[in-house]
């Protein structure tokens, strides 16, 4: 196995000594995913830290009329459903898996045995929880200040990669909009 992008992204984000390092590669799992497969079902408790290797994953909920899509996680992203892995309660949040999957996974009670050995690996993972909840503040301001037309081409200059992978029908629920609107802004170029 190759830990290649793992170790990239890693680096980019804190310093680790080489025997966390050795440690963190020597407890991650290997987990494949066909398109379709949920990594995260709603009312399960997530107790893994995910790294994307490779494909497409969206967060989302489902509130009974239609899915809400928090966000998307491509190749080389470090993810989790917070709430859940840090409190240990069901979540309400699902992970999909949009194209075939590749992920390491890395079980919540090794996590936090690494951060109470080793400090740079609590940094690590400091640094890790706290984009969440700044990612969404973003998400909520996003959805609350700009029209669907702003929310559309906020997407195409924030994750221009994605247009091509992600249907329509969830780039529309991700905008919090119908596909019929988003056929009228896309067609208004």
């Amino acid at each position: 196995m190759s830990y290649t992008n793992f170790l990239q992204t890693i680096e980019k984000i804190s310093n680790l000594e080489q025997e966390v390092i050795d440690e963190l590669i020597s407890n991650l799992e290997l987990k494949n995913y066909r398109k379709g497969d949920f990594l995260l079902k709603s009312d399960e408790t997530c107790k893994h830290f995910y790294f994307l290797e490779k494909g497409l994953v969206k967060l989302f909920f489902d509130n009974g009329d239609k899915d809400f899509i928090m966000t998307f996680f491509s190749e080389n992203s470090f993810f989790t459903e917070l709430s859940g892995f840090l409190t240990g309660k069901p979540s309400k949040y699902m992970f999909v898996a949009l194209e075939p999957v590749q992920v390491y996974s890395i079980r919540k009670n090794i996590v936090d045995t690494l951060c109470k050995k080793y400090h740079s690996a609590e940094t690590l993972f400091s640094k890790l929880y706290s984009k969440a909840p700044v990612n969404m503040m973003g998400r909520i301001s996003e959805m609350l200040e700009d029209d669907g037309k702003k929310r559309y081409h906020n997407f195409l200059k924030q994750k221009p990669e994605l247009i091509q992978r992600i249907s329509l029908g969830d780039l529309a629920d991700y905008i919090g909009i119908t596909q019929v609107s988003l056929s009228r802004i896309r067609a208004q170029k």
